[in-house]
């Protein structure tokens, strides 16, 4: 990949394309190292603008970024959002009618697209590497890159795959993306994918507007906890999280039989 000017305008394709003024932290200087075709490492919290460290930079090169994540919903609903946005985006996976996915193919071996989205099992395939390999790619950009590692807490044996790319795509860079990262599964996760003098970049996971208040109790105050914790908040936006989707369910009957919806 060729870089670009380090003084090529970000914010005119910023404020046109996404309505901001500005970045956040870390942002400019994530965006800047994509575009100087650097290997990157970013750990940044949920919500901290990580897909648009990948996004403004294909829309700038205007090359198409591969985006692997193992999620399809959020996969489909960046591409449904990009496309709203005038920047076009595809996701490549079984759901779609094997004509579809040849359509999907032709267009973007056309160079058609800014961002492709892929899971690592599609990139993984010799078919895929072979029409990828055809491709005017910009560079490749690993959503949930934790995922590669054994350490992390959400390891993916499927993730293990993707450390073929840099023997399949010796030139193009290669940007990993994670909210959550030890020390330990960020040095695997540069060994897994072999990046190359990588600029690396750990965002503060501080929220001011934010505060924790923990309180022990056993499984018979829990639920009086709660009802209570509820209602002094009555009327506000809370979030209440459960350890499996089954004592969600139970949870939402108990608080309905309580008046609380």
């Amino acid at each position: 990949m060729s870089a670009l000017s380090p003084d090529v305008d970000l914010f005119t394709p910023l404020k046109r394309h996404w309505g901001y003024e500005g970045f956040r932290p870390l942002q400019e200087r994530i965006v800047r190292s994509v575009l100087a075709g650097h290997d990157i490492a970013v750990v940044m919290p949920t919500g901290g603008g990580k897909s648009l460290c990948y996004q403004l930079p294909a829309l700038i090169l205007g090359r198409t970024a591969v985006v692997v994540s193992p999620l399809i919903s959020l996969m489909q609903d960046q591409a449904a959002q990009l496309d709203q946005m005038g920047i076009p985006a595809a996701v490549l996976n079984s759901s779609l009618a094997p004509n579809e996915q040849g359509q999907v193919i032709r267009r973007a071996v056309a160079g058609e697209y800014r961002l492709l989205y892929l899971s690592p099992e599609r990139l993984a395939r010799e078919d895929t590497v072979a029409w990828l390999s055809r491709t005017p790619i910009a560079f490749f950009a690993i959503d949930e890159a934790h995922c590669i590692s054994e350490w992390g807490h959400e390891f993916r044996p499927e993730y293990r795959q993707l450390s073929s790319l840099r023997e399949n795509f010796p030139d193009q860079p290669i940007a990993a993306f994670t909210a959550s990262a030890t020390r330990r599964v960020r040095y695997d996760i540069l060994q897994q994918l072999r990046l190359r003098e990588p600029d690396k970049y750990i965002a503060s996971f501080h929220r001011p507007n934010l505060r924790y208040l923990v309180r022990q109790c056993d499984s018979k105050t829990q639920t009086r906890l709660l009802v209570s914790a509820l209602r002094e908040h009555e009327g506000a936006n809370v979030i209440v999280y459960a350890p499996t989707i089954a004592k969600v369910e139970e949870t939402v009957v108990f608080l309905a039989q309580q008046g609380i919806g």
